[in-house]
């Protein structure tokens, strides 16, 4: 199991986002977003629960129209931006409709506004629009200064610039420095117009334009000056927030914007790609895309894909979360590892989303992939493996497999010791580890990790998979029960 991401905002911080929204203590805030008709979507609701929201989904699953309808609804965005229509092929607009349950203060102090958008008689129609400041950032953003057009005069023999470069404020400064792990502190702006600026860098030693900053470089700055110019209370849009950034940038991009959120009210919808970009969010933040429908809560990427049968595997496994992952597929790796190549695990949020999830797609005739349900022993559904659901034995995952160690720690210590990469004779301090945590515990998804400090800094995945080894060696009768589930549903899948 991967290491979790540990954010920098305080669980404390998030709680206190999300009771705000609740509380609806925002001089204005976007609430709601019904997508009664629109593209693929029909009589979808999209809560935004927490003010910085990411919109996840395969390509073509609607991200962008959800974003889109969250720009309609706002005076300053011309839906043309969003929804151009065509002459050729764009019939289907016509009766689209969105509604929006809004907090405006200044309009009503005390109660959500509600709004509307339709598309009829070949426009737009929008109720009593709010003005609310939108900054929309594309993805023409990252396209490199020197592909510009605005910027095509600096790079000509008879440009004279008669400006100044002035410093970027400190604010800026720390914001981008800790989004790209860089030093800025030396780097200038400048305006080239009234409404646009270019950069200079500068490591101390040397000076460079903009044409020779990476792409995410720029896109970055410029995002983040725009933001903090911006008022409290602004709504900010982003196309694929991970375009032209390092996976760690774009998380500490993300965390950027909580803090913002946090520091200055200011909402944020962002679309992406990249599991990386939903780490530092709570499953309230998350929302998935898929084929005119939407789901709320953590699906990781590669998920989204086995969701709509975009997968190479004969069969997809839905779990409630990634440690219910690696016990799976330990059992596959057990009892028939040849086969391992025609599965795919994949972890969701929570036993109704991994439910709702396997039995859409059961009943998706267009999708060819086999699926199967494995929920937590604590699930309060029903096991029906004649329908593709079974239970994993016990209650609590982490517990059951934690609990089964402990209860022989007496027998097993020199294999934990081993497992987890100690010398055979550190079996004692490996047997007090597991006695300590079982007896200080009060979390048990913290269990691998506290015995990984205990028995010395040792990284919670190789205990989690020392433990989970222990577990399949001693329990063979209930692994070969759970492989005969997953290889006759696997034949059966081979057979059609």
């Amino acid at each position: 199991m991967a290491q979790t991401y540990q954010s920098e905002i305080r669980h404390s911080a998030i709680r206190d986002l999300i009771a705000k929204v609740r509380r609806n203590d925002y001089g204005a805030y976007l609430k709601k977003i019904r997508l009664n008709r629109a593209r693929a979507f029909t009589d979808q609701i999209v809560d935004l629960e927490f003010p910085v929201t990411a919109l996840i989904g395969t390509n073509g699953g609607g991200k962008s129209t959800v974003l889109g309808a969250a720009a309609l609804a706002h005076k300053s965005i011309r839906p043309a931006l969003f929804f151009p229509k065509s002459s050729i092929g764009d019939v289907s607009m016509s009766n689209w409709s969105i509604g929006y349950e809004m907090i405006d203060k200044r309009r009503s102090p005390t109660s959500p506004l509600q709004r509307n958008a339709r598309f009829k008689n070949a426009k737009w129609a929008r109720d009593d629009l709010l003005d609310r400041t939108v900054l929309y950032f594309g993805i023409n953003r990252t396209v490199p200064a020197g592909e510009r057009r605005e910027f095509k005069k600096l790079a000509t023999a008879r440009y004279r610039f008669a400006g100044r470069l002035s410093a970027l404020s400190r604010q800026i400064q720390e914001q981008v420095s800790r989004i790209l792990g860089k030093d800025i502190s030396r780097f200038n702006e400048t305006n080239i117009t009234d409404s646009q600026k270019f950069y200079v860098g500068s490591d101390g030693t040397i000076s460079y334009s903009e044409f020779h900053f990476g792409a995410g470089e720029s896109s970055v700055i410029r995002m983040v000056s725009e933001i903090e110019a911006a008022p409290e209370n602004t709504l900010v849009l982003i196309e694929e927030i991970e375009n032209g950034l390092h996976p760690v940038a774009v998380r500490h991009m993300v965390v950027y914007l909580i803090d913002v959120a946090e520091r200055r009210s200011i909402q944020t919808i962002f679309t992406t790609h990249s599991e990386d970009a939903l780490s530092p969010l709570p499953p309230e933040a998350i929302w998935a895309s898929i084929d005119g429908k939407v789901s709320q809560g953590k699906v990781s990427i590669e998920a989204l894909r086995a969701i709509t049968g975009r997968i190479d595997e004969r069969m997809a496994i839905f779990v409630e979360d990634a440690f219910a992952k690696e016990w799976v597929e330990s059992v596959i790796r057990d009892q028939f590892p040849e086969r391992l190549d025609e599965i795919g695990v994949y972890s969701v949020s929570g036993d109704s989303a991994a439910y709702r999830i396997h039995r859409s797609h059961a009943e998706n005739p267009a999708i060819q992939t086999k699926s199967l349900c494995i929920l937590d022993g604590n699930s309060q559904r029903d096991s029906d493996p004649d329908n593709g659901i079974i239970k994993l034995p016990g209650q609590i995952p982490e517990s059951v497999i934690f609990n089964y160690v402990n209860e022989n720690i007496n027998t097993l210590a020199m294999q934990v010791a081993v497992a987890l990469h100690l010398s055979a004779d550190k079996d004692e301090r490996a047997k007090q580890a597991v006695i300590d945590v079982n007896l200080s515990n009060r979390d048990p998804h913290l269990l691998f990790n506290q015995v990984g400090l205990r028995a010395g800094m040792i990284p919670q995945a190789i205990v989690s998979s020392a433990f989970i080894g222990l577990w399949i060696a001693g329990n063979q009768e209930v692994v070969r029960t759970i492989g005969a589930f997953i290889r006759e549903n696997l034949d059966d899948a081979l057979a059609v």
